[in-house]
């Protein structure tokens, strides 16, 4: 009997909540999703850990009525504020890109027709393909949702179809653009020689030269989708929200493009994609 006014007055409750309640949940959930995502990172967890130690600190002082602690532990957080915003700019910024990044319609800025894609992959495959062989390193970026006009605006633009041997030419050992990364936009390529940010994950397998690093960090910066040959064996790999797969066959490295452009091309974006899970770097 008393589990049945139980499952009633449950019933009851539940009949109680409303539309913007679940609005609500919902919305703090995804608030607590980008705080979690903030400060995945091992030196920003070490920060976040401090802030809590402090703030513990500083109730435990007010509890035991500690008052110069206390006194001494306001005024620093106080003070610490200003410095938090100083110190998480980065990731700050990072945050509110991924907020914009999840409103829908992006894709419409950076959307090209599929025959444009198909031949950048086509193309992008012959070319790794050779640049592989000879041990030529090349670093390509495929834009996405995320505009990448602050890293397309250090180099020298192109605007051009997208063809192999173009593609071998920019990255020849002796030409000028050789040295950075040619962005590919709406299946042309934007622009040559760009300069991209360095990935500030300090688990990155030693064995990564700078070409590699650049790569990840531009994956974790945007959501574009990099290529990357070694200059030292070979090896093609492809970078990805931060994982790097390498040591690919052509046969893979190929899925793996037409899984990234054209797959998701070919899908609307019609909704926040604000539950897909990050993964760390792989060193495979």
């Amino acid at each position: 009997m008393g589990n049945y006014f139980s499952l009633q007055q449950a019933l009851a409750q539940i009949g109680t909540v409303r539309f913007a309640d679940i609005v609500d949940i919902v919305m703090v959930a995804v608030l607590f999703y980008f705080i979690i995502s903030l400060i995945r990172t091992t030196q920003t967890f070490r920060v976040f850990m401090g802030i809590v130690v402090i703030m513990l600190a500083l109730w435990i002082s007010g509890e035991l009525q500690l008052y110069t602690v206390n006194y001494l532990l306001r005024n620093a957080v106080q003070i610490g504020l200003l410095a938090l915003v100083v110190l998480f700019q980065p990731e700050i910024r990072r945050f509110l890109e991924r907020i914009g990044n999840g409103m829908p319609g992006i894709r419409f800025l950076g959307g090209a027709p599929t025959s444009y894609t198909e031949n950048a992959i086509t193309q992008t495959v012959l070319a790794c393909t050779d640049l592989s062989r000879t041990r030529t390193g090349a670093l390509i970026i495929f834009e996405r949702e995320n505009r990448l006009d602050d890293q397309i605006r250090t180099g020298t633009i192109l605007d051009a179809e997208v063809t192999a041997e173009l593609l071998k030419n920019i990255f020849y050992p002796k030409a000028p653009l050789h040295d950075g990364a040619a962005i590919i936009r709406g299946g042309r390529i934007q622009a040559g020689g760009c300069m991209l940010p360095l990935s500030e994950n300090t688990n990155l397998s030693r064995d990564l030269g700078m070409r590699h690093r650049a790569g990840i960090g531009m994956s974790e910066a945007s959501d574009a989708l990099v290529v990357i040959v070694s200059e030292e064996t070979g090896a093609i790999s492809v970078a990805e929200k931060g994982m790097l797969k390498r040591h690919l066959t052509r046969d893979t490295f190929e899925k793996l493009l037409r899984q990234g452009l054209i797959t998701e091309e070919q899908t609307p974006n019609l909704f926040p994609r604000l539950l897909r899970k990050d993964k760390g770097p792989s060193h495979e």
